[in-house]
């Protein structure tokens, strides 16, 4: 077997190709990582908004609280059904609105949609992962409204002891920021329940009805109960179902693009591997020609080059991969297909998404030196020491 340090010593010759090459690499693997850092981001935020204990009610064929309506009176019979769980002998459940409203965005043109969540004073106990971490928490039956902290300061008016309006010619003011661990609620704009029913004319009826469980196992006979009674028409599901769903279709679309986008670059920078290796393969006949009279196969030729091709590339994968670690700084809002409202998103760096982007970056290397390493290993050594 031919040493690894001949294979070293030829990429250190070969600086300029090395680096033009390896840089090529190097941006593809961080394309792909980058994509699928945000894909795994959406399903991390929206995952962090379920809870396995905690089950949803929407009306029957729902897809989303927005597109849902419960009449006030079927609350009490969701919240009176078995397997909720009791705080103390009162039921753990809470009835909510949601609405999506147009606000205009700081820092560029136009409007984009918040998501707006009718809330009743009890929502921090129902959510205690939820911290308030400016400003104090909002008065009942008040013109006050929360905001989640990735919203603040990108639309107008949402900040701290800022107003906005949440429909035309109905202010609101801003007296605190919250927190909920990262979940989609902190793109979310939190007002009273009552308010936001007076302001749209929901007066009389809820979006949707969350409850907390005795226990996970509890869900199946608190679903059943729910939905034996075709005449009110709800269907439950698990709170970390729900929001799974949710992301579902926007981390899948942005996953294909990038991948998609990754693939179409991968092309150039396999064709710039397989150039630059036939260039190695062109310059080196005389080395190639003296290692075959000195008794190595062409097998080992074939081996040589084609790991000098793969460590060509796991050099750019990791200059890559360790440059999209740095994309986990950053949070990207788009609209989420599902609820038409704008969700702030982070990027993911996970061990498992960065040892994709290397595997990758060695399949590419893996094929764009497989015809020079071929050639290399045609060469016969009497032509080669005919050309010294």
């Amino acid at each position: 077997m031919i040493p690894v340090r001949y294979n070293l010593r030829s990429l250190a010759v070969r600086k300029t190709t090395t680096f033009a090459t390896g840089l090529g690499i190097a941006l593809v693997v961080f394309v792909l990582a980058s994509a699928l850092m945000l894909s795994a981001g959406i399903r991390k935020t929206m995952a962090t908004s379920g809870r396995v204990d905690t089950a949803i009610v929407m009306r029957q064929g729902s897809d989303a609280e927005l597109g849902s309506t419960i009449e006030e009176p079927n609350v009490n019979l969701i919240l009176a059904a078995p397997g909720v769980k009791k705080e103390p002998g009162v039921p753990s459940g809470v009835g909510e609105v949601i609405v999506v409203g147009a606000m205009p965005k700081l820092g560029s043109p136009g409007v984009s949609n918040v998501q707006l969540r009718g809330v009743t004073d009890d929502v921090m106990k129902f959510r205690p992962e939820v911290k308030i971490v400016a400003g104090r928490a909002a008065k009942p039956g008040s013109d006050e409204v929360l905001i989640g902290v990735r919203l603040r300061g990108r639309f107008q008016g949402l900040d701290l002891d800022q107003s906005f309006d949440i429909k035309k010619n109905r202010p609101v003011t801003v007296v605190g920021v919250f927190e909920s661990d990262g979940s989609s609620y902190e793109s979310e704009v939190w007002v009273d329940r009552d308010v936001l029913r007076a302001a749209y004319g929901r007066q009389g009826i809820v979006s949707s009805v969350r409850v907390r469980l005795e226990s996970p196992s509890a869900f199946d006979g608190f679903q059943a109960s729910v939905e034996q009674d075709k005449r009110i028409g709800l269907m439950a599901q698990r709170e970390s179902d729900y929001y799974e769903k949710q992301s579902e279709g926007t981390s899948k679309f942005i996953g294909a693009m990038g991948t998609l986008i990754a693939v179409f670059f991968s092309m150039g920078a396999m064709i710039g591997a397989t150039i630059t290796m036939y260039a190695a393969v062109a310059n080196r006949q005389r080395e190639i020609g003296t290692l075959r009279a000195l008794g190595f196969s062409r097998l080992s030729i074939l081996s040589s080059f084609l790991l000098e091709a793969m460590m060509l590339a796991l050099g750019g994968g990791l200059v890559g991969a360790i440059a999209s670690i740095g994309m986990g700084y950053v949070h990207l809002s788009m609209l989420n297909m599902a609820s038409w409202s704008e969700i702030s998103f982070s990027f993911d760096p996970t061990p498992t998404i960065l040892t994709k982007a290397l595997v990758f970056a060695g399949f590419m290397g893996l094929l764009g030196g497989f015809l020079p390493a071929i050639r290399a290993s045609r060469i016969s050594p009497v032509a080669a020491m005919r050309g010294m």
